[in-house]
């Protein structure tokens, strides 16, 4: 009867090898003969032999795998971030395992520490949207495991991070929208918790000071970005003595709620509103109108998250000393339902 499962021993025994001699041909070890390589590569390839990476990382106190924690890997930006990730780190050797949070702190806290007993070589982190206590990451850093934060960064926690230019980005897309001539500007955007929403209403509020705008606290909604959110704030905001004649959307799918209940009223855009949304997600660009939005590059987040976990996991950047912040660059990407000659 076929074994279930094979391990190096029953290999050993079975071609009459040593055991530490099929673990070096198994690793391609120079001082084994290409002869002995082949006959154990071919008793793998009939056994179905699974080399156990967690235990060789036991015995030789290294890992080959990184963790990745994200809030919801369904997210355009999210998704290309992995992508990102995985590809540079394959390109070192390493191998990514990805969770997923649903934005629950405690789901969070428990992959926190299943991954830290997975004996990975490092965590790279976006949080969740509520996540205000980061002490649960604290057991890495005790451990002088790598740990580097991106996109939703903690705001005071020491640590490595890699994010994007949120104020710049509120900033640019409330300035534009005061630039078209909006002077009502609502805010459909996420929970303040999120350091990335804290930031893009700071860029919206110092936009709208700088031209002399007042901001109506009516005009301002703080919410989980859902389609479903987003037509209920536009049922609040449109509902107003005093219609919003622009909206700075903390999304893409906020955006795209927006003007699914502004065509429903019979509002026209951009003529009598102007929408901004955030990501550059695809769908902005082939909806119709299509929709002006901040890109976030997160190819190039992904990128420069990977290589700073790199340069921590071998030795290039101390994990507990001079903690790195990079900040990648945002576009405001100008389109028709913001611009009447776009």
């Amino acid at each position: 009867m076929k074994k279930l499962s094979y391990t190096i021993k029953d290999i050993a025994v079975e071609l009459g090898l040593s055991h530490s001699t099929v673990s070096r041909a198994l690793n391609n070890h120079p001082h084994i003969s290409q002869q002995t390589k082949d006959r154990v590569k071919e008793l793998v390839e009939k056994s179905d032999y699974r080399h156990n990476a967690v235990a060789a990382s036991l015995r030789n106190s290294k890992s080959k795998m990184v963790g990745l924690l994200v809030p919801r890997i369904s997210m355009y930006f999210q998704s290309t971030v992995i992508t990102a990730i995985q590809n540079k780190l394959h390109e070192h050797g390493y191998n990514l395992m990805v969770c997923q949070s649903n934005d629950s702190p405690e789901i969070e806290k428990e992959l926190v520490n299943e991954l830290f007993s997975s004996r990975i070589a490092g965590l790279i982190v976006s949080t969740t949207l509520y996540t205000t206590d980061f002490s649960h990451f604290d057991i890495f850093q005790r451990a002088n495991i790598p740990l580097v934060f991106y996109d939703r960064v903690p705001k005071s926690h020491p640590a490595h991070k890699v994010l994007g230019d949120d104020y710049q980005g509120g900033y640019l897309s409330t300035k534009h929208l005061l630039e078209q001539g909006c002077r009502r500007i609502a805010h459909i955007s996420g929970p303040l918790t999120c350091s990335i929403y804290r930031h893009r209403y700071a860029g919206y509020q110092d936009a709208l000071a700088e031209f002399d705008v007042p901001l109506d606290p009516a005009l301002v909604h703080f919410q989980e970005l859902s389609k479903e959110n987003a037509i209920k704030a536009s049922e609040a905001v449109f509902a107003l003595p005093v219609r919003p004649d622009g909206v700075f959307a903390g999304n893409d799918t906020t955006a795209i709620g927006v003007m699914q209940h502004a065509k429903q009223l019979g509002i026209a855009i951009p003529s009598q509103l102007k929408i901004v949304g955030y990501s550059n997600d695809p769908r902005a660009e082939i909806i119709e109108p299509s929709i002006t939005s901040v890109e976030q590059f997160p190819y190039e987040m992904g990128e420069q998250a990977a290589i700073l976990m790199l340069d921590l996991i071998m030795d290039k950047v101390s994990p507990g000393r001079n903690l790195i912040s990079l900040t990648t660059p945002i576009e405001l990407v100008k389109r028709q339902s913001s611009c009447l000659q776009a």
